[in-house]
């Protein structure tokens, strides 16, 4: 799922299997930690609260990722940068590079140039570590940066791209920079050529301050043991099902498609089963009751006896916005149904934000007694606390005396 640079150098790829790698446990000291998403949520919106206070907009591009606007800011923006980064290493715990350019994709090069030259010193300079500013460069050092990067690091340069383009002799940035954009455009695509403008300097990919609804949304997990039974798949199924439909009425939009699939595990000796369905809905809803019925169908439609099952999941398809109504040949009024079936899903979505996911559910993803876990649940053995969700977990520490980090003073920042 994720690994440190340590980790990397051991050969750890990603998605390794763990009984492949135990033995660098004892042997290399190798840590390996369960998943802990209700962490790693709490920690990604606590860091970007601090660095949205680099600029006066800003993006939150992915759970580790933002974009801030840094237009109007007056000062020594390397200088805010690194005084930001310090505040998030010190409140957060979490080091991060910070990457300063004119546009998008510049910013997130000069974000790779800044990790690049701290992991691996004489890569780069050394006074691009940790913050790397390229709009302050002049041009003969910035062509020298672009030039020691391969194309393939570019943000929006796939591997299938960067093979394309290093066979048409653009091995590095500065080479994908000096392109021709409308040549570009005719022999790849619009978007490749977007990318060529952007390393030119000029802003075509604009900042996203709302994130668009998402196309697709996915609930899958790895069981915590082999499933054989089909209630236990659907009780898998059910919780699957009816996370995907909160996640879908979060967004405002409606499912018209449910795809649901189960498979073994190829690492695992025996039979191998791999098998997926797409059941179309009646109407499109975010409602919790038909988009788990849809699942379950599709469930027993493709669900074999004999086979050990290791995971399954739920994806919601052809999404569109609730606003959008299907009218249909129907004698019988619909509107009033509709709003009552809305304020019950509702209901159930602040009980479970209020209570805790699960707190209420439908009987199709199974009862346990408390402290019970289900049979197809994760282990998540090596899972670290939930150090900022349960009083419990929470750390003691001693009397200390903690300063923050000296904001630069700019008549700007003084406004704000």
């Amino acid at each position: 799922m994720a690994r440190s640079n340590e980790a990397k150098e051991l050969g750890v790829r990603m998605g390794h299997p763990w009984h492949e790698i135990r033995h660098l446990e004892k042997e290399a000291g190798l840590v390996a930690l369960s998943a802990n998403f209700a962490l790693y949520g709490d920690m990604s919106d606590r860091m970007a609260s601090l660095v949205a206070a680099l600029g006066h907009r800003h993006e939150v591009y992915s759970i580790d990722e933002s974009f801030v606007d840094l237009s109007g800011i007056r000062g020594d923006m390397t200088e805010r940068a690194h005084a930001i980064r310090a505040r998030v290493l010190q409140w957060v715990g979490i080091p991060c590079g910070v990457g300063i350019a004119h546009t998008k994709t510049l910013a997130k090069l000069a974000n790779h140039v800044a990790k690049t030259a701290e992991r691996k010193p004489g890569s780069y300079p050394a006074k691009l570590a940790q913050v790397c500013n390229l709009a302050q460069l002049p041009r003969k050092d910035l062509d020298a940066v672009l030039d020691s990067t391969d194309v393939g690091e570019v943000w929006g340069v796939g591997r299938k791209i960067a093979a394309q383009l290093k066979d048409a002799g653009t091995e590095t940035v500065l080479d994908l920079a000096r392109l021709d954009p409308a040549m570009v455009r005719r022999r790849w695509s619009v978007v490749l050529e977007r990318t060529v403008r952007e390393l030119q300097g000029m802003p075509c990919i604009g900042l996203e301050e709302q994130p668009p609804p998402k196309k697709e949304i996915a609930c899958t997990r790895s069981f915590g043991q082999p499933i054989r039974d089909l209630q236990a798949l659907e009780q898998a199924v059910s919780t699957f099902a009816s996370m995907a439909a909160q996640k879908l009425r979060r967004q405002a939009s409606h499912t018209a498609h449910v795809l649901v699939f189960i498979h073994t595990s190829p690492y695992r000796k025996g039979p191998q089963y791999a098998r997926s369905i797409t059941v179309p809905l009646l109407r499109a809803t975010s409602d919790t009751v038909p988009v788990v019925n849809a699942a379950l169908a599709g469930l027993r439609r493709i669900y074999r006896s004999g086979y050990a099952f290791i995971k399954a999941g739920v994806m919601l398809l052809d999404l569109h916005s609730a606003k959008l109504r299907q009218g249909e040949l129907d004698l019988e009024p619909l509107e009033a149904q509709d709003c009552a079936r809305e304020r019950l899903m509702g209901v159930l979505d602040e009980l479970n934000q209020r209570y805790g996911r699960g707190t209420v559910k439908l009987a199709s993803a199974g009862v346990e007694a408390t402290g019970e876990r289900a049979s197809w649940a994760m282990r998540q053995e090596r899972r670290s606390p939930a150090y900022t969700t349960r009083w419990d977990d929470m750390l003691e520490v001693g009397d200390v005396n903690v300063t923050s980090p000296p904001m630069p003073s700019t008549a700007e920042q003084g406004r704000q």
